[in-house]
Parts: structure tokens; sequence; C-alpha cells
């Protein structure tokens, strides 16, 4: 392989090659970029996350040469786009559907890298860019979901955008910054189509590449967490690795076809999903006067608005005693210098003031996004002695799952009218999610570990 290097490619392509790294290129990210030989089922959502993406971009292209974004002409433009565009209705299913298949498999894209410590050292700039993704994301799907100008896009829109306006000293000129109006109007259609179409696009964009190169740069994670550039034979291949193609490249064209029938199965039969994909509110055209009965976002924000409403003014009150009471543990019981647990106590009883004196409203908005944000500092939040869950502690297993059975009941909470047990429910859930991750510094590191292999552990299937 290292003679082939230096091997001067011909013709045409030789022509390209001496003006434009073309086959390089392709050496580095595909023919010899060397990717562990034991990947699983769990490796093919970061290939069927960026076919959903293409998918996304060239269905938005079509979408948007009829679509008005307009106020008085939007619903109207979606309509014609479902009943005189020429396969303009299953166009439009495809992105519908495409938004909620992005998040599902951009879901257990992050949870494999949960479950194996992809966030680990060297890898955490992959993770880093990969959960600035995630944002991108959210902000895409919250503003193409006004798009449509139904009941449901305009009111979501307009609770989402009022949410800003609890953030104390800056709130209300932010939110009238983000609709620009008093009100969602055409200027706020006008803004949000702007970005959906242009501005985040081309960020989401620029964040998969360097995710991707981050990525080729440090090498893939395993299930094993084992790092194959440490064993290379006399080449300096990984004596574990294998061509990313056409290994992986023929591996993850089956998991496209699966995937495909999936998504064409949801597009054809059932692009509403029972409303979860669709609401049946959104049928409606927007209508200002009239308030729906009951406001939710689509199914994946759910979890993060399940939390934004578990923050009430009772549930201010158990954050300050959990606040001072940990504030008190940590400096009795904390192991760092001392004046480093005076600073952490001193700013956790703070936080336990600041929780009585700002609104729970602010609060709300405060948890829901750092829910996001915390997962920017997962790489030391992990104090384990080994990456992958198939050497830890059993009952760290037990966690995850306790961990993912709570984030979909959140989910499920937040697509429901609010009550006192679902949100007792739901604060029960906040609680335990915030709690996973900022005391993951102490139970990551408990129990006992399973010695962790030198080489992958790979069976032939």
């Amino acid at each position: 392989m290292a003679g082939e290097k230096n091997v001067e490619t011909t013709g045409l392509l030789g022509w390209i090659d001496a003006r434009f790294p073309l086959t390089s290129t392709w050496k580095a990210h595909l023919s010899e970029y060397y990717a562990p030989k034991n990947f699983n089922f769990w490796y093919f959502f970061g290939s069927l996350a960026l076919l959903v993406l293409v998918i996304q971009i060239v269905t938005g292209i079509f979408l948007v040469m009829h679509y008005k974004p307009d106020a008085e002409r939007a619903f109207q433009s979606v309509e014609y786009i479902m009943r005189e565009v020429p396969w303009g209705w299953l166009v439009r299913y495809m992105h519908s559907t495409g938004a909620s298949m992005f998040f599902v498999v951009v879901y257990l894209h992050m949870l494999r890298g949960l479950f194996y410590g992809s966030y680990r050292k060297p890898r955490e700039l992959v993770w880093i860019f990969g959960v600035a993704i995630f944002l991108c994301l959210m902000a895409e799907a919250f503003m193409g979901y006004l798009l449509p100008w139904g009941q449901m896009s305009y009111w979501g829109a307009q609770v989402i955008v009022n949410l800003f306006s609890a953030i104390p000293f800056v709130g209300p000129d932010l939110a009238l910054l983000i609709r620009g109006d008093y009100v969602v109007s055409d200027a706020t259609l006008n803004r949000f189509f702007s970005f959906h179409v242009i501005a985040v696009p081309l960020v989401l964009l620029g964040l998969v590449v360097a995710h991707i190169i981050a990525l080729h740069e440090v090498g893939s994670n395993n299930p094993d967490g084992v790092e194959i550039k440490a064993n290379k034979d006399a080449n300096g291949i990984p004596l574990d690795g294998i061509p990313f193609h056409p290994y992986y490249s023929v591996h993850d064209l089956f998991g496209v076809a699966i995937f495909l029938m999936i998504f064409s199965a949801i597009v054809f039969f059932a692009p509403e999903m029972g409303g979860y994909f669709l609401e049946y509110n959104n049928f409606i055209p927007a209508d200002p006067l009239k308030t729906p009965p009951h406001i939710a976002p689509v199914w994946y924000f759910t979890p993060f608005y399940s939390m934004l409403r578990a923050c009430t003014d009772d549930f201010t009150w158990v954050l300050a005693i959990i606040a001072a009471l940990a504030a008190i543990a940590f400096f009795v019981k904390g192991r760092m210098a001392f004046t480093v647990r005076v600073t952490v106590a001193v700013v956790l009883l703070a936080v336990a003031v600041l929780l009585r004196v700002w609104d729970a409203k602010f609060w709300g908005v405060l948890t829901m996004g750092g829910a996001v944000v915390i997962l920017f500092f997962l790489p030391w939040l992990d104090h384990s002695p080994v990456k992958s869950i198939r050497y830890r502690p059993g009952w760290h297993k037990w966690l995850y799952g306790v961990f993912i059975v709570n984030f979909l009941v959140l989910g499920y909470l937040g697509t429901q009218a609010p009550n006192d047990v679902f949100n007792l429910m739901s604060q029960i859930g906040t609680i335990i999610y915030l709690g996973f991750f900022m005391l993951m510094p102490f139970w990551s590191r408990c129990g006992k570990f399973k010695p962790v292999p030198e080489r992958v552990t790979f069976s032939a299937h």
C-alpha cells in the first residue's frame, strides 16, 4: 500500500489530480481510511444521517420552487404543492417525514456514542461538532415548522418565542428581535424562511464537514473502545482495521436499503404517523384569534418541552434545596483544594438563592437549554477508566437503561395536556435527566470494571 501512494495517475484523472486533490482525498477518506473491523449495526446511523441530510436538501429545493413565504399565501402555497404540483405531495411528505427520521437517526447515533464512549479522548472535538450539529438541527426544525403556517405552526412558534422574553434584562428585546414584530406575523415568517433555507443549512453543512474531518483525523471508535492505531503492521496499517471502501461502503448500503424501505413505508402509508410527524391542527390555516386547546411541539422536541413545563414555582423550591444541600456536601466531603470547594459551594448557594429570586419561567427556559448544552461537556464529565459500556459494571447498564426510558417518558409527557400527575412525573424525569450528567463524575468511576483487551474482539457474521 505504501508504494501505491507514489504512483502518478495519467489521462484525465491525472490532469485533474495535478490541479485538484481528487485521488488523494478519495484515498484519505475512503479507500485508505482504516476503520475498526468490529463495527456493528449501531454504526449505520452516521451514514444514514448523511443520507437524510441529502434527502432534506433535495426535497427542500423543490419545495422552495412553489412555496410562498407570505402570511397571506403560505398555507395556500403548501396546499397547492400537495394538490396541484405534479408529485408535490410526495416531495412534501418526504421532507416532513425526513425531518422526523433525521432526529430518529441522530438520537440513535448519539446514543451509540454514549454507549461506547465515542466522546472520550481523543474524540472530544468530534463529539463537540456533533452536539453543535444537533443544536443546528433543532434550530432548523423549529424554523421550518413555522413555514406551513398552520394552527400548530403559528401557536407553537408563539409559545416558544415568548419564552425568550423570560430571560432577565434582555428577554423582551430578544423576543422582539426574533419575531421582527410584537406578535408572530409575516415578518417572523420571512425571517424563519431565510434562516431555514439559507443561513442554518450553510452552518449545518460546515459542521458536518468539520465533524467528518475531525473523525477521520483521529480515527473511528469501536464497540470495544480500543484504539486500533496502537497496533500497526510494518506498513503502518492498523492490524484491526479494514479500508472503509469497499467494506463499510457496501456494509452501509445494506443499512441504507433497510432504512429506505422503512422511510418509504411511512411516506406512502402513514406520513402523519398518527399526528406525531404531522399534527392534525397543522392542516388548519393559522388563526391568531383562535388558540388550540393544547399546544405541543413536534415529538422530537417534547422531552425538552417536558423539562420546560416541569419548572413550576414549587419545583424551583425543590431545586433550591437540592442546590443548597449539594453546596454543603461538596464543601464537607469534596476531595479538591479548599479554595475550589469554597468557590463551588458559593456558586451553588448563589444558584439556590437565584432559584427563588428569578421567575420559574426563566428557570424552565434555562433547564430546557441546559439539557442540551450539558452534552457539550460530556467528555469531561465521564471519569470512567474504560470507554465502552461492554467493560463497565453491570449496574452502569441499568443506569443507562433508566436514562433512556426516562427520556422516552419525558417525550410522551410533552405530547400530553398538563395535569398534576404528569407535571410531577415531568419534574421527577427532569431531575433524573440532569442528575445523570451532573453526577456522572462520581458514579462513572464507581464499581468493578472488566479488563479491556489490547485488540478488538471480532467474530465474522
